[in-house]
């Protein structure tokens, strides 16, 4: 079912393969959105920034089609920025509760979310407030108490804050949904869903959706709680990205960890992430890693959130080359300069091949994509190729000259996940929606 007008974007356009010709100063943006964008360095849009901002300006709401790192979230904050600062609040608002309302998946990409609203706030002066899981639980409940202009968090966090009357969204008149396959795949759509029906109807707000795929549910999504929303599809010819060169190797089980060495001593990537299946798996690769002179950031599920965020930094400043990581890492980050992924294990879900190689070759840059097609997962690589739209070339592990690796050194015991834990409110009991991830 298609409800709305296709607009497609040409992933192909000049300056980089990123950048197209149509120069932020030439959009009717409040004078404060033009001198944040000046002191970031923005001078021209990308494709889903050229091809929605005029239409969000306009007043209308977009159904965006994008992947990560290709410009979305600095559209649908620039349109939701210039909605508050042009536009007067609703007469009853009290100056306290949020006018523009921001949900996403996970904790990283809230964050992302964060810092770049803020890079954009320098002058605008708008009071932003970001809240999810795992961390400073009164702090964010004070800080949204105090009164904030642009609510951005995770569904569970933000679920609990409501439902106790932290924050009401009668008074929203900006509605954005990131990546809305992903809430799909973590479970929080009826999250999502009860939110939505406590916002002013769609023809009193403005409202965004962005997607990496828009699929029937996230389509049906978006007619049911949008209005008349038109749709932007930026994505390249080939699912998966014309600059990224992908291969795949045939090890045996046994062979995956000579052959991952074997690899990095030949590439010497400066930054890659090793995507595994399985938090075993991760722990497994990583001590392998760190035992044979990389070090490496670790990244699964149950590492802590303020480990989460500092091994991301030290990743992000170099002071890593290499993560290990979990599907929790393939969506919502923001790392540049990854010039490697390795697929350890391939992934068991056509759309996370996608989602993962598309953390290299990101703002117009070119990157590698290396796959091992292994004795326990080989059986994933037909529908991936189907769903890509071309074969992966293969290349023969005999070509490689095997390490032979030291013994792996073993991570930090991490605590085993109780059944009875402390909950984001602070009281003792069972965990909340215990089928859910965690967000």
């Amino acid at each position: 079912m298609t409800f709305f007008p296709i607009i497609k974007g040409n992933a192909s356009i000049s300056m980089s393969a990123h950048l197209t010709d149509l120069a932020f100063k030439s959009l009717a943006l409040h004078e404060s959105l033009q001198s944040g964008l000046e002191n970031a360095g923005f001078e021209y849009c990308t494709p889903i920034q050229a091809q929605s901002l005029p239409l969000l300006l306009a007043g209308r709401d977009v159904a965006g089609q994008a992947q990560t790192g290709t410009g979305k979230t600095i559209a649908f904050l620039l349109a939701a920025f210039q909605r508050l600062l042009v536009d007067e609040p609703f007469k009853n608002w009290d100056r306290k509760q949020p006018r523009a309302f921001i949900l996403a998946p996970t904790r990283e990409l809230a964050i992302q979310i964060a810092n770049d609203a803020h890079l954009l706030n320098k002058d605008a002066g708008l009071r932003i407030v970001v809240a999810y899981g795992g961390k400073d639980y009164e702090k964010q409940k004070s800080a949204i108490t105090a009164g904030v202009d642009i609510l951005i968090g995770t569904p569970g966090r933000l679920l609990d804050y409501q439902k106790q009357g932290v924050f009401n969204l009668k008074q929203v008149q900006v509605m954005i949904l990131d990546e809305a396959d992903r809430m799909f795949d973590l479970g929080f759509i009826k999250d999502v869903r009860y939110f939505l029906r406590r916002v002013p109807a769609p023809s009193e707000r403005l409202s965004m959706l962005f997607s990496a795929t828009m699929s029937y549910k996230v389509t049906e999504l978006a007619y049911e709680h949008m209005n008349n929303p038109q749709k932007v599809q930026i994505e390249p010819e080939k699912v998966s990205g014309d600059r990224i060169e992908e291969s795949v190797y045939y090890p045996a089980n046994d062979e995956k960890i000579p052959l991952l060495l074997a690899l990095i001593k030949r590439l010497e990537p400066q930054r890659s992430i090793v995507f595994v299946n399985t938090k075993h798996a991760a722990d497994k690769v990583w001590g392998y890693l760190e035992s044979n002179g990389y070090q490496s950031a670790l990244l699964s599920g149950d590492v802590p959130q303020k480990k989460r965020e500092s091994l991301l930094k030290h990743f992000q400043d170099g002071e890593f080359h290499f993560m290990v990581a979990t599907d929790v890492a393939a969506r919502g980050l923001h790392i540049d300069q990854v010039s490697h992924i390795f697929n350890y294990d391939l992934p068991q879900d056509n759309e996370d091949y996608v989602h993962r190689i598309g953390r290299t070759a990101r703002a117009g840059a070119s990157g590698v994509a290396i796959s091992f097609a292994c004795e326990d997962y080989a059986f994933s690589l037909p529908d991936i190729e189907i769903y890509i739209k071309h074969k992966l070339p293969v290349v023969a592990t005999s070509m490689e000259i095997l390490e032979t690796p030291k013994p792996a050194k073993k991570p930090e015991r991490r605590p085993p996940t109780s059944r009875h834990k402390r909950t984001d409110s602070g009281k003792q009991g069972r965990t909340r929606r215990p089928h859910r991830s965690k967000n």
